[in-house]
C-alpha cells in the first residue's frame, strides 16, 4: 500500500527516517484516524 519496503518502513517507526506527508496520509486513512492522531497530537481518532 505505501510502496516502500519493510525496512524502510522500520526506519520511520524507529524515527530514524522521516515519514513524508503523503505516506501520513495514506496511514490516516487506511486506519480511519486523524493526522493529529497518528502522530501523538490527539487521543480523539477523529
Amino acid at each position: 500500500m505505501l510502496l516502500c519496503d519493510q525496512s524502510l518502513y522500520s526506519k520511520y517507526e524507529r524515527g530514524e527516517r522521516e515519514l513524508p506527508l503523503g505516506l501520513a496520509i495514506k496511514l490516516a486513512d487506511f486506519y480511519h484516524v486523524s493526522l493529529d492522531y497518528l502522530v501523538g497530537r490527539s487521543e480523539s481518532k477523529q
